[in-house]
Parts: C-alpha cells; sequence; structure tokens
C-alpha cells in the first residue's frame, strides 16, 4: 500500500521502516525535516512538505507526540483538505480519548491505532496496536496491521482504543514508580544493588513489562526511549480520563507528578526509568 507516515520521533521511524522494509510505498514527513535518514535508508521517501507527503496516499499514519502536536498536523494544517477522499487516516500517537473521537468526526475514514510496546518492539515485531473504529475501516487497515505485527486488538471506536492505551500504560508507570520506591526502602534498610536483584531481579511480584527496566531503575541508567516527559503526559491523560468520570486516582497523581518532577529536574529528555534518581540519596 501507499502509505503517509507523518511524525518521525523514535516510534514513527520504527513504524515507518517496518513498513517500508515490508515492501510498503512509505512517504515520510516531520515539521523538522532531517530526521529520517535511517527510514530513507530503508527504502522510504522523505516529503518536503505536507501535501507532498499525503499526495496519492492509500493510509496516512500520524504519530506525534501529544494532543497538541496532533491538533496541530491533522486539524490546524488542514489535514483533511489534503487527502484524497476515501483515504484511510490513522493516528497512531497516545492522545486523549476526546481528541480521537475528534478525528474521527474531522476525517472522513479514521481509525485510531495507538502502540503497546517499544520502537524495537515495532522494528521486530512484536508491539501490539490497538484498532479503534469503524470495522470495515478496521478491515482495510488489514495490509498495513499484518506488516507490523500478528498482535492486534480492535475497538468498535477510536476513544475505546485510546482508553485501552492510557489504561496499560498507567500500569507501567505507576511500576516504575513503585519500583523505585521499592528500591529506596531496601537501601534505607541497609541492602547493596546485588541484594536487591537477589530478591527481586526474578520476583513474581515483579511484572514481566517491568524487567525490562529493572536494571537501569536499579542503577539510575537510561535505557534512552520513553521521556520522562511523554511518561507525565500520559499519566497526566489517564488521570484527566479518570476525573471525567468523577474518580481520583490517587497513584496516577503520584506517577503524574514524579515523572513531572524529573523532567524538572533535568530529565526532560531522559527516558521513564530516570525517575529512579529521585529516589536516591
Amino acid at each position: 500500500m501507499h502509505v503517509s507516515v507523518l511524525g518521525m520521533g523514535r516510534m514513527g521511524r520504527a513504524v515507518a521502516g517496518r513498513l517500508a522494509e515490508g515492501g510498503h510505498d512509505v512517504v515520510v514527513w516531520n515539521r523538522t525535516p532531517g530526521r529520517a535518514g535511517d527510514v530513507v535508508a530503508a527504502g522510504a521517501r522523505e516529503a518536503g512538505d505536507l501535501a507532498a507527503a499525503v499526495a496519492g496516499a492509500e493510509v496516512v499514519l500520524t504519530l506525534l507526540s501529544d494532543d497538541a502536536a496532533v491538533r496541530d498536523v491533522a486539524i490546524g494544517s488542514g489535514l483533511a483538505d489534503l487527502v484524497g477522499r476515501g483515504t484511510l487516516c490513522v493516528d497512531s500517537s497516545t492522545v486523549s480519548p476526546a481528541l480521537a473521537d475528534e478525528l474521527a468526526g474531522t476525517f472522513e475514514c479514521f481509525v485510531a491505532m495507538p502502540v503497546l510496546g517499544s520502537p524495537e518492539a515495532v522494528r521486530t515485531g512484536q508491539a501490539t496496536y490497538l484498532l479503534g473504529g469503524d470495522r470495515d475501516l478496521v478491515a482495510r487497515l488489514e495490509p498495513v496491521v499484518a506488516t507490523l505485527s500478528d498482535r492486534s486488538v480492535v475497538f468498535g471506536r477510536p476513544g475505546l482504543a485510546l482508553a485501552a492505551k492510557l489504561a496499560s500504560n498507567l500500569v507501567l508507570l505507576t511500576g516504575i514508580v513503585s519500583l523505585a520506591e521499592a528500591f529506596a526502602v531496601g537501601r534505607a534498610g541497609g541492602l547493596t544493588e546485588d541484594d536487591l536483584r537477589r530478591l527481586l531481579g526474578e520476583s513474581p511480584l515483579v511484572a514481566p513489562g517491568l524487567r525490562n527496566r529493572f536494571e537501569p531503575v536499579l542503577t539510575g541508567g537510561d535505557p534512552g526511549w520513553w521521556t520522562t516527559v511523554l511518561g507525565r503526559k500520559d499519566a497526566g491523560l489517564a488521570v484527566d480520563l479518570a476525573a471525567s468520570d468523577d474518580v481520583a486516582l490517587r497513584m496516577g497523581t503520584t506517577a503524574r507528578d514524579a515523572f513531572g518532577a524529573a523532567a524538572a529536574a533535568g530529565l526532560a529528555d531522559a527516558d521513564i526509568a530516570t525517575v529512579a534518581r529521585l529516589f536516591r540519596r
């Protein structure tokens, strides 16, 4: 398929690269040019402007940092007027469910497709894709999804896919903070890093998803792909969504504030695992 990928952050490059390597005709665009070198090397073409990026596309996929960026590109730029009639527009960004449903009313054919997994999981086909939208539209997207992964979950409307994404992200974000605090408790009681590895490194109390960041949380390292700024944003979206149903999230609020504090302490571009540095002497 002729696919346009808008947004060349880590995840956008991973998605575009896998699609190009899978044989799709991929055109990429970024608001700041010059970030698509590895994707172009994989066979994609970089467009100089938004209109050129989406010209003739069967699928236009946006993968941007937050609600403001998606709104700017998808709505503020007049993207709906640039894409061809019947073009399938897909947003894989982590945004509010309300914005996802708004986009469904903006574009003639729209599917939300947030991603569960790291850029490396995308590159290796191990990520899970949460698809939200009309089932006929989701079916049209199957050639793209099949190239990306054999793992997907379908929801009846875009906002539901985003609610699922936020719920999933919150489990990891609160877990990162809890693990950092557990290490702080152990250190305060005299345990060494080796003691903590023996105690919790293979413990069933630590979820498999957390084990990917166990060592960076323990040592303060930086695996470098999900920034504290984005962690704060995602936790904040979850808190706001629950608040819309008159539910106050205590752990979610704590996670949001912890990642915000890490970002303010000079770790804005560092991975969420570096929040652990707040809990070290």
